[in-house]
């Protein structure tokens, strides 16, 4: 035990970290008294124009890895090739009956044909062997080959040869005979598979789950006859143009899918990480990659990777250049939004006039942005500015998971002796278990305090800052482990133990000796440090129900972390 509570108090220095999950600034100096009417008087210079942000948001994003999906070390792991989305069951459900007018007539097809007038006749006629259909007093016809929109004149024409007057002909085909083709090569599931003979061959394809992923060519796909190629098709055509033709399909035909050829490999910004096939024996040009490639708004640069005979060879060069590179297999392309951009984007929220967004200069300061907002000074509470900062709230994060991690890797994880040790051992587990399962669910809010006691810190802004300019307020609420949390309006002079009083006092499950007071400006001590003002939330915390003074002491701790972290109590 005494090893557990030696790694627990390490565990807890760590936790200390948390604090920084509402982090508090140094004092520069007092709120000058003009910014204290209106934040300072409002000017233009600083600002900068609004069609810059998209720029700066560009700049920004690649600094902090936030544009773009991934990295191109994590994409490579959702690699896959140009056009894998065609095989997911869409076209296997559109199977075709063969009765287009472009259908070309096959042996055991099988016509109707209607003769009235001077001559009256009505049958189904198949179409035999050799390709002919035998209308009685006729003779045989040949229509192997006929497309069905020129079935009708090709019949009519040969009964007119026999009765030239006064016979109407009519023809339709009934229906077509079904032909089984063979799908192997490079597909999941290679088999011999029915369809018709008007089919594309993306159904049969379909029918085999499609084209292996990582060894499967989109662009060399063989139509065989009687051991011979008939078509070569390539799907990029399909892919890019919407156009897919090859001979009408017959039975005992072979689909082979062949195995991928050249390829290149793109990644970075871009929206989703892909890999292009080449045609067999040519070189692809940069633009045309930029063509292929779902580029995300922004880039600017690419850098090629690969080599060129045995010698690696890499170059990083702006878009426009690239346009002209001549790219080979087992190139790796990045392309990059590595324009670097003077401006950055900060956000107001809460209560002020005018405009949301400012696009300032790199560098400027907090009090330099304050400068052009105006504020009702009856309305705002000045003097609890904070900022809001996403790398902040990322950073609060991560320390809150390592920190419950360790937790549960100490207690979790103990080993016991005797009987009565493991069965303390399981309490303490269902303690810490829902302990932690409640703490994951508490999302850190990014919160940079430094507005405290009427000084404030001329922090410079990030891209991304959110300035919070809290609304004034007379109320004072109460929250956590009391009987009915409410908010009360603010009256000087009444202490803490007043306001929780009118609340109902303390629950049960109330620790009276861990209350917090939380400020608008993100600030949060304890009740015993500072008077009560307008705006302020008290914070009862839960007392850990446990007889094990060392998890008590631990989990209370942790708690106090969280509430300082964030204003929530979590319910144990």
């Amino acid at each position: 035990m005494s090893h557990t509570n030696t790694f627990l108090r390490a565990a807890l220095l760590t936790l200390a970290a948390l604090a920084s999950l509402n982090v508090q600034a140094q004092s520069f100096g007092d709120i000058p008294e003009s910014q204290r009417e209106r934040l300072l008087p409002q000017i233009e210079a600083a600002t900068g124009s609004t069609d810059t942000q998209q720029e700066a948001e560009s700049n920004t994003s690649w600094q902090t890895g936030t544009y773009g999906p991934l990295l191109p070390e994590d994409q490579k792991k959702q690699l896959t090739p140009f056009g894998v989305e065609l095989f997911t069951g869409g076209f296997r459900g559109l199977r075709a009956d063969g009765l287009n007018p472009d259908y070309r007539i096959l042996p055991g097809d099988q016509i109707t044909l209607r003769l009235w007038g001077a001559v009256e006749l009505e049958r189904v006629l198949p179409v035999d062997a050799k390709g002919n259909i035998f209308i009685p007093s006729v003779g045989p016809v040949q229509v192997q080959g006929v497309s069905h929109n020129q079935l009708n004149n090709l019949v009519r024409s040969a009964i007119r040869n026999v009765y030239p007057d006064n016979v109407s002909v009519y023809t339709n085909l009934q229906g077509v005979q079904p032909v089984a083709v063979f799908v192997t090569g490079f597909v999941n599931q290679p088999g011999r598979y029915v369809g018709v003979p008007s089919d594309s061959i993306l159904y049969l394809l379909d029918q085999a789950s499609g084209i292996d992923e990582d060894l499967g060519s989109y662009r060399n796909i063989q139509l065989k006859r009687d051991g011979e190629i008939i078509a070569n098709i390539d799907l990029y055509s399909f892919l890019l143009n919407g156009e897919l033709s090859h001979p009408q399909l017959q039975d005992g035909d072979t689909l082979v899918v062949q195995r991928r050829g050249p390829a290149i490999t793109v990644l970075g910004d871009v929206s989703k990480p892909l890999l292009f096939e080449l045609e067999e024996g040519s070189a692809l040009a940069g633009s045309e990659l930029v063509s292929l490639a779902p580029l995300s708004p922004g880039v600017s640069h690419a850098l090629i990777r690969g080599k060129r005979g045995t010698e690696p060879y890499a170059v990083y060069q702006p878009l426009e250049n690239f346009s002209s590179a001549s790219l080979a297999n087992g190139d790796e392309v990045i392309f990059l939004a590595d324009e670097r951009s003077s401006n950055v984007v900060v956000q107001l929220e809460g209560a002020y006039l005018g405009r949301s967004y400012y696009v300032v200069p790199k560098g400027t300061s907090l009090l330099e942005v304050l400068n052009a907002i105006e504020v009702d000074p009856q309305e705002t509470a000045y003097e609890s500015v904070s900022l809001r900062r996403e790398s902040v709230k990322e950073q609060q994060q991560r320390a809150l998971e390592d920190s419950l991690r360790r937790l549960e890797t100490t207690y979790l994880g103990a080993s016991s002796d005797t009987a009565e040790e493991s069965a303390i051992r399981v309490k303490e587990a269902e303690l810490i278990s829902q302990f932690v399962k409640e703490a994951r669910k508490v999302e850190p809010n990014g919160r940079l305090v430094i507005a405290n006691e009427g000084k404030l810190v001329d922090v410079r802004l990030q891209d991304g800052d959110i300035i919070t300019l809290p609304q004034r307020t007379d109320s004072i609420l109460i929250s956590g482990e009391v009987y009915i949390p409410q908010s009360m309006v603010y009256v000087p002079g009444r202490s803490v133990s007043d306001y929780i009083e009118a609340a109902g006092g303390f629950s049960q499950h109330a620790d009276d000796d861990h209350i917090l007071i939380a400020r608008q400006n993100g600030e949060v001590r304890d009740a015993g440090d500072i008077a009560l003002r307008p705006g302020d939330q008290i914070l009862v915390l839960p007392k850990v129900e446990t007889k094990n003074l060392q998890i008590a002491s631990t989990v209370s701790q942790i708690l106090y972390q969280i509430a300082v972290a964030t204003k929530v109590a979590l319910d144990l």
